[in-house]
């Protein structure tokens, strides 16, 4: 039977290996992200072993209540799995995203007696019931929101986005392909969601030559690489410096400075289209590069960080340049994005100082 599980999950067994190695041996990954990456792997292994004993059960005609057991295990785990990795990948994302999955696990316990998901006849064949895709359905939308969320919080650059749309493939093909090749490709589930999960690793340790390690937004050297190969589409930068991170950091410490920073990057992120790049040049420092768009789509822009900013605690000036036929003097439309950024932080500054002196009694 060893034997047998090894021949099955050879290469599940050394891609696990791989990714533990890999995960020992870099350093830019906080304990937490590390501690639930090595959860995730400990849980597919043991995915494994359950869809190895559920589909031996079945080809031995035996242990029919054990292989209906295994089978809530598995259609309940499967979702749990990709939550996890929603839960591992994404900023920001709470417990809540296990709710679902929850919910499913009771309904699967359920079908245990009254097969309203799964049951088995007296051959041992599978039964749908009424709810018999509700798993695929829920590990479809988690996919679905998985890729939706993984884009949504990306730089919108090609090095990010192909690994992504790489996962979403090797999802699609795990969620479908049961239905097109047999439930014996059920058994390459674990496989190709570890397979999918690792290379997006591996493609996220690449970039980090150009991305910052605390915002996640793409960083100085990427920027003087962008402006050095893409000059003549530059049409417009944004300047953004944020107004009182250093009275945040002397009254609450560095890590609510850092919370602060990563909160207003993540507002830049939301805001940014596929032709905009968001860029940390500094402590507090942030330039937007803005390819082949119009002052309109700039000032929509600009709008729409203002407006996720405004859900926050925290305040940024901020001031663009425009050129329409774009430029190769990208120091002077820095020169002119700053001056206005400044301009706004005086105004926001002096505004501030006002409603001080108002107050007083």
């Amino acid at each position: 039977m060893i034997k047998e599980f090894l021949l099955q999950n050879w290469a599940l067994m050394l891609i696990l290996l791989a990714f533990i190695i890999l995960l020992r041996t870099t350093a830019f990954l906080n304990r937490k992200t590390k501690t639930c990456m090595y959860a995730l792997i400990a849980g597919l292994f043991v995915l494994s072993v359950i869809v190895f004993f559920e589909f031996y059960l079945e080809a031995q005609l035996a242990s029919p209540d054990v292989r209906l057991v295994l089978m809530c295990i598995r259609y309940s785990a499967t979702p749990f799995i990709i939550a996890f990795i929603i839960y591992t990948m994404a900023i920001n994302i709470r417990w809540f995203v296990f709710i679902p999955a929850m919910v499913l696990t009771v309904i699967n316990i359920i079908s245990l007696f009254n097969g309203v998901v799964f049951s088995l006849d007296k051959d041992g064949q599978l039964n749908r019931g009424p709810l018999g895709y509700l798993p695929y359905i829920l590990v479809g939308a988690y996919s679905v929101f998985l890729v939706y969320i993984l884009i949504k919080r990306s730089n919108k650059r090609y090095s990010e986005i192909f690994p992504i749309l790489f996962l979403c493939f090797a999802f699609i093909c795990g969620l479908i392909l049961p239905f097109v090749l047999g439930k014996d490709f059920s058994k390459l589930f674990c496989v190709t969601i570890v397979i999918a999960v690792f290379v997006h690793y591996v493609f996220s340790i690449l970039q980090l030559t150009e991305k910052d390690s605390l915002t996640g937004l793409l960083n100085r050297q990427a920027f003087y690489a962008s402006v050095e190969n893409d000059a003549r589409s530059i049409t417009a930068l944004v300047s953004i410096d944020m107004n009182g991170l250093k009275l945040i950091n002397d009254t609450q410490g560095h890590a609510a400075g850092d919370k602060a920073l990563t909160t207003i990057a993540f507002c830049f992120l939301q805001a940014v289209t596929s032709k905009q790049s968001a860029y940390r040049i500094g402590g507090d420092e942030f330039v937007i590069i803005c390819n082949r768009a119009t002052e309109e789509d700039v000032l929509q822009l600009i709008e729409r960080i203002r407006n996720n900013l405004s859900k926050t605690e925290y305040h940024c000036a901020i001031g663009y340049s425009y050129y329409p036929n774009g430029t190769d003097a990208i120091d002077n439309m820095l020169r002119e994005s700053d001056e206005k950024m400044y301009a706004d932080k005086s105004a926001f500054y002096k505004a501030s100082e006002l409603s001080k002196q108002v107050s007083k009694p």
